[in-house]
């Protein structure tokens, strides 16, 4: 089906996912979230992989759960009294490991905003070693440091840091000593709903905002073809 923008039904159904979060309920409404919500994001990956592959022809859009959708159901041992969520994320990543630790442009959406978003959110341990080994080449450390200061001026949320001391096998005496402390690289916007959510307008929109962040994301799809051993 063409997309055609998120109903305003599928933020009614998120609303009522808050009100009666659990899987009776849930499993009572499920032809609404397939109607209103699961058919719209096929839709939109298919939409939107189709204008990414122009900046990165390799990105994977696949409008499956557990590929570029992500599964209603929250980790019961995690969440037991709101096993569903409550807002629907999407995700489109470069390379051949775990969608979530490589490289992606991202989309999710709540009751009242849309983040649009790439990078890394959190480094598992084996990319964790990659990017603090990455990051002691100076060139890389100065093209992280000159992307992340652009984005901030057009608008952009920096990720921070999740560490308060320079790691033990960073050089502390290297520039922006910051960008040790990071557990991820990722760099986000938001905005709220509005009628171009509910339209075809919305791809449109999200494009330019993974145009303006495809120099973070090429940086972050670059370190991690780099094991640390090779860094």
């Amino acid at each position: 089906m063409p997309f055609t923008g998120f109903p305003p039904e599928a933020i009614t159904l998120l609303h009522d996912i808050i009100d009666h979060n659990d899987k009776v309920w849930f499993e009572a409404h499920k032809e609404r979230y397939l109607r209103d919500i699961l058919a719209p994001s096929k839709a939109f990956v298919e939409a939107m992989g189709e204008h990414l592959q122009i900046l990165v022809p390799s990105i994977h859009a696949t409008p499956k759960v557990n590929h570029s959708l992500f599964r209603i159901y929250r980790d019961a041992r995690l969440h037991p009294t709101r096993p569903i969520k409550e807002r629907i994320g999407v995700i489109f990543w470069q390379g051949g490991g775990h969608r979530m630790n490589s490289s992606s442009f991202y989309m999710h959406f709540d009751t009242h905003e849309v983040l649009v978003a790439a990078g890394i959110r959190a480094f598992k341990p084996p990319m964790m070693a990659t990017y603090r080994d990455y990051i002691q080449h100076p060139t890389h450390r100065e093209e992280l440091h000159a992307i992340l200061e652009a984005l901030q001026v057009k608008g952009y949320t920096l990720p921070t840091a999740r560490y308060k001391r320079i790691p033990r096998e960073c050089n502390d005496d290297l520039p922006y000593p910051e960008l040790t402390k990071l557990g991820g690289v990722f760099v986000a916007t938001t905005f709220p709903i509005d009628a171009v959510f509910h339209s075809e307008a919305l791809i449109d929109r999200l494009f330019k905002h993974y145009e303006t962040l495809l120099p973070l994301q090429q940086w972050v799809y670059t370190m991690t073809l780099h094991p640390a051993e090779d860094a």
